[in-house]
């Protein structure tokens, strides 16, 4: 009982202060929105206003190349009555931010972090409450300001959140088909697969002597996962009138990377200098450097799968093509989970100052290249690589602490002592 109550405090005073921001400050919203920190091509809000009024006017949403979002958030943005549309878009969005949390919070409870199948960390004990990392998230400014810029990441964030949510819970079917949804809303997630049916695997399997095997297993989900998505894209086929011209304007854009807005990224500006006979080799060679990590994660940090998501989600959030804050908050979210390792990282000041120093300057450069006139594209570029630097260094920080911890359990005599690279 004194739990509930106290999740009734948090999501009660998470909605209020959201709900203060969105109707005491009405020009906020629309603030938020056009930030290229915020908002990327592929998330916009107004994006989406754009391509429902195509919808709703019979015309299709994928002419102009304006829209990119999936189809299926058209009839849902549809239901709703244009003269109630601010409000009621303000309650989705806060509603998506407490139902992530809500998932968020079941992950905590789960202990995975600390006590996996494979692995027992002997600092499990030093973590923190599940209320505090659900308010760690919702009291985050990147994800209030989410929130109240209204991109369309944020539903990939919370259906990520509830299939890993699902996976920890035993439920392997509902994770994999929220995976599909965020898979069929932002193509990235389904890097994810791999430590995702890892996790499921270990979890289901945690209390059996004699294991199933692991090839069935990971089939079977293979095979629910990807019909899930072709359930999904055969729904939006018959919503957009038997036409497959959605396919290039959701998933094409992400590939190929043919609308160069600046964002936190760092594909934008190198496509821009980019010489078009260089180009296809180039987007290869950087998708091949996304999805390299997943089969070495996989490999190296086996022991561990809900890490090997976490270790993802950072990489996501730096080096996919259009990255934003609601990435990065995302990752941010997972990371309290693993407060038993933090004594054993190593650069945190550095790394944390770095993301504030950014956090500030990011702004202040856009606006003199923009606005002021006064600077360049080289301004804004220049501090979203010392951002990516921030990012960088505690994503590799923390996989730094996770396998010392590893370590030092395989090996308790080294306990306490520096570790040198030779």
């Amino acid at each position: 009982m004194v739990i509930d109550r106290q999740k009734a405090l948090l999501y009660g005073s998470a909605a209020a202060l959201r709900l203060v921001l969105f109707f005491a400050f009405p020009s906020l919203p629309d603030l938020l929105t056009g930030c290229v920190e915020i908002s990327t091509p592929v998330t916009n809000f107004k994006r989406l206003q754009e391509g429902l009024f195509l919808y709703i006017n019979n015309v299709s949403p994928y002419d102009g190349g304006v829209y990119y979002q999936a189809p299926l958030l058209l009839p849902l943005f549809a239901l709703i009555p244009q003269s109630l549309f601010t409000i009621l878009t303000s309650f989705i969005y806060i509603l998506l931010d407490l139902l992530a949390a809500s998932a968020l919070i079941d992950i905590a409870e789960s202990s995975e972090s600390g006590s996996s199948r494979l692995f027992i960390s002997p600092r499990r004990n030093l973590k923190w409450d599940s209320i505090a990392i659900g308010a760690a998230y919702l009291f985050n400014p990147f994800a209030i300001a989410t929130c109240i810029g209204r991109p369309t990441s944020l539903f990939t964030t919370c259906a990520i959140l509830f299939s890993i949510s699902n996976a920890v819970s035993r439920k392997p079917i509902s994770s994999m088909l929220a995976l599909g949804i965020a898979s069929y809303l932002s193509l990235y997630p389904v890097l994810l697969l791999p430590p995702l049916i890892l996790l499921c695997y270990d979890r289901i399997e945690r209390d059996t002597k004699t294991p199933s095997p692991m090839f069935a297993f990971a089939s079977k989900h293979i095979a629910l996962f990807f019909g899930s998505i072709a359930w999904l894209l055969y729904t939006s086929y018959i919503l957009t009138g038997g036409s497959w011209e959605f396919l290039a304007s959701t998933y094409g854009v992400h590939l190929l990377l043919p609308d160069l807005t600046p964002n936190v990224g760092l594909w934008w500006y190198f496509f821009i200098e980019m010489f078009d006979s260089f180009r296809e080799f180039f987007l290869g060679v950087f998708w091949l450097h996304l999805g390299g990590y997943v089969g070495g994660l996989c490999i190296r940090v086996r022991k561990q799968p809900l890490f090997i998501i976490t270790c993802l989600l950072g990489i996501f959030a730096i080096f996919k093509p259009y990255p934003s804050l609601s990435d990065t908050s995302l990752y941010f979210a997972m990371l309290p989970l693993y407060r038993h390792v933090f004594p054993l990282m190593r650069y945190t000041f550095f790394a944390m100052a770095t993301v504030l120093y950014t956090s500030l300057l990011g702004p202040a450069f856009y606006y003199l290249w923009i606005y002021a006139g006064s600077g360049n594209a080289n301004f804004f570029y220049a501090i979203t690589l010392v951002w990516s630097l921030g990012l960088s260094e505690i994503v590799a920080d923390s996989l730094f602490a996770v396998l010392r911890d590893e370590w030092e359990v395989e090996r308790p005599e080294m306990k306490g002592k520096d570790v040198r690279q030779i």
